[in-house]
């Protein structure tokens, strides 16, 4: 078992698992923003990034069921060769709450990904109500001001956004780091 997964073979799995175009646009926009909480935070942007693009691997296989997901993604990464205990302990915190006898989030890594996960909710939502339906020109206050309107994209785990605060780097500074993370890959998740 390899207890890293290369770039190249994360997009293999990404590619092989996830046929659903929200949910690979979701996990490239994660993806790009643990990459850029990782140079941010001193660590691999490659492994964090990978993390970002795996966590909801299995989506389109339990189809919801809250019960199913992380325990699945981590099953299929099992099989297809790989053995990370850190990040699957991070893929499954980021369920934290929704699934019963799912562990709590208690590191940096941890607290990113949750974040990451669910900012991107918030920030789709968002350049979907703009005219142009572009990220180029968001500012992080009127993600924050979303943020407020519970009303807005009420799926949305506020509470995992809000933890990011958790790993030392203050929320507005995590809002405006996702919006240029996502502004770098604008063009490939067509925002």
């Amino acid at each position: 078992m390899k207890n890293t997964i290369p770039v190249d073979k994360a997009r293999e799995l990404w590619n092989k698992y996830l046929s659903t175009e929200q949910l690979r646009m979701h996990s490239l926009q994660t993806s790009a923003i643990m990459k850029k909480l990782a140079a941010h935070f001193g660590e691999d942007p490659d492994y964090w990034g990978t993390a970002g693009l795996l966590h909801d691997l299995d989506m389109d296989i339990v189809e919801g069921d809250p019960e199913r997901h992380g325990l699945e993604t981590i099953d299929i990464l099992k099989k297809e060769g790989y053995d990370c205990p850190e990040m699957f302990h991070a893929i499954l915190t980021h369920t934290e709450g929704f699934a019963q006898n799912r562990p709590a989030r208690s590191t940096k890594f941890e607290y990113a990904l949750a974040a990451a996960e669910s900012l991107t909710g918030i920030i789709t939502a968002y350049v979907l109500v703009r005219p142009d339906k572009k990220i180029a020109g968001t500012q992080a206050k009127s993600i924050t001001k979303k943020l407020k309107d519970k009303s807005f994209a009420a799926s949305v785990n506020r509470a995992f956004i809000n933890d990011i605060e958790k790993t030392g780097i203050e929320r507005s500074h995590f809002i405006q780091m996702s919006i240029e993370a996502l502004t770098e890959i604008a063009e490939e998740i067509g925002m």
